[in-house]
């Protein structure tokens, strides 16, 4: 099959299946926002209390793979600029989930890798 007729998970599906694995991992995570439950980009809001907060955002690879970009840049920024960054976002797709996903380590909980 090829990856552009690949089936695709939907958004609400791989966000329960985040939040079930954070909650066996003892990982605070909560759905901020709701979006497209079949076809809705994610967000997510990693906070590492005092050390700042990065914002992923969903992206595809060059050959389809699921990857996370550091859309608010390769070191965290303080809240204020993290949510900033996410009101922008939700302007310009109404249809975005938003995950914020409290842990100190970071711990990707999401398929994929963070460029």
């Amino acid at each position: 099959m090829s990856r552009a007729l690949e089936a695709r998970l939907k958004t609400k599906l791989v966000v329960q299946a985040a939040v079930r694995l954070c909650a066996v991992r003892a990982i605070p995570i909560t759905v901020a926002r709701r979006g497209d439950e079949d076809a809705g980009t994610i967000l997510v809001k990693l906070n590492q209390r005092d050390l700042g907060c990065t914002v992923l955002a969903q992206t595809r690879g060059k050959s389809g793979e699921l990857a996370w970009l550091r859309a608010t840049g390769a070191t965290p920024v303080d809240e204020p600029a993290a949510d900033a960054y996410i009101a922008r976002q939700v302007q310009r797709d109404p249809d975005v989930w938003v995950v914020e996903i409290e842990d100190r380590e970071g711990r990707p909980v999401f398929v994929g890798p963070v460029l």
